[in-house]
């Protein structure tokens, strides 16, 4: 480092240098030789930046804390060569099983001699995992997340003045759209939905009981349950599974109804002597509704 004229060096024997423009490319050198350890084939090690987390999938609670700790020793033993320190306090452990039969789920992994304190739900990458794999949390921390955001906005997007729907739709798009889909289940979610009508209706100006398939379609939004499954299958092509994806249009692109829906006009012709026609109306007293009988095609009676 060089600062007026004085020159200070010092020698890195470990870690990476951070906000330089080798320092990822150094760290991906030194963590890619972790990754490559030979663990057993009950584990698996998931890495991001320097964000580490092994996955143990065994039959009983006993197997899975003994190749967890057996795993664990192997870290560590990596860490001592290669100079990094995994801490006890920032290390968590979690039991993810969907059993119902009583038993200890309470398990002793260790890590610098000290036992891990075992937690029901974690984050990681900002998606919230429980003991059950049912996402409740997550799904309940992303509606909280984005109802501040709705209810913020909705101060400045009143009938008359503030946000215009152009402003609202873009801030929908770039913003809450995305902490939607983020890690989002491809059932349908009600959480989900009411997001999505409380955004609509901002966006419309619209009224409250005006159902949220029909405010997407005045503002020109995919509903979010279809938009989270083309997530999905889009995700599934990129890893090579899926093959069909159906991708957002602009509107401007739709095709008119007019032009490619057919109207077929066809007349049952009916033996029953009996026929009734039925019919709806609203006037200033109400609405009403009416009913005319045939007999052999002879009007024999009218209600209303």
């Amino acid at each position: 480092m060089t600062t007026n004229n004085v020159i200070i060096k010092r020698r890195l024997t470990k870690g990476c240098p951070q906000g330089s423009c080798c320092g990822p490319g150094f760290w991906n050198v030194l963590y890619n030789s972790l990754l490559n350890l030979d663990l057993t084939s009950h584990s698996k090690a998931i890495a991001f930046a320097d964000n580490l987390m092994i996955l143990i999938s065994r039959e009983t609670v006993i197997e899975a804390e003994n190749y967890m700790n057996l795993e664990v020793r192997k870290i560590l033993e990596w860490a001592i060569n290669n100079k990094p320190k995994f801490t006890e306090n920032k290390s968590k452990v979690m039991l993810m099983s969907c059993r119902r039969r009583r038993e200890k789920k309470e398990r002793e992994i260790y890590v610098n001699n000290k036992i891990l304190k075992q937690f029901n739900s974690l984050k990681y990458l900002e998606i919230i995992f429980d003991s059950k794999l049912t996402l409740r949390g997550h799904v309940k921390y992303t509606e909280e997340k984005c109802s501040k955001l709705i209810f913020l906005l909705s101060r400045s997007a009143k009938i008359t003045w503030g946000l215009k729907h152009e402003a609202m739709k873009t801030i929908y798009t770039g913003g809450i759209l995305p902490l939607l889909l983020y890690g989002a289940r491809l059932e349908k979610c009600v959480e989900q939905v009411l997001l999505q009508s409380l955004i609509n209706l901002r966006i419309a100006n619209s009224y409250r009981r005006v159902s949220n398939e029909a405010l997407c379609v005045i503002n020109g939004i995919i509903p979010i349950n279809i938009k989270t499954e083309e997530t999905g299958k889009f995700y599934q092509i990129r890893k090579g599974i899926g093959t069909q994806y159906d991708r957002e249009m602009e509107m401007e692109s739709w095709n008119h109804p007019a032009t490619h829906v057919k109207i077929i006009e066809e007349y049952e012709d009916s033996s029953h002597p009996i026929q009734a026609y039925t019919d709806g109306s609203k006037n200033d007293l109400g609405v009403g509704a009416g009913i005319a009988i045939f007999l052999d095609s002879n009007l024999t009676a009218t209600l209303k």
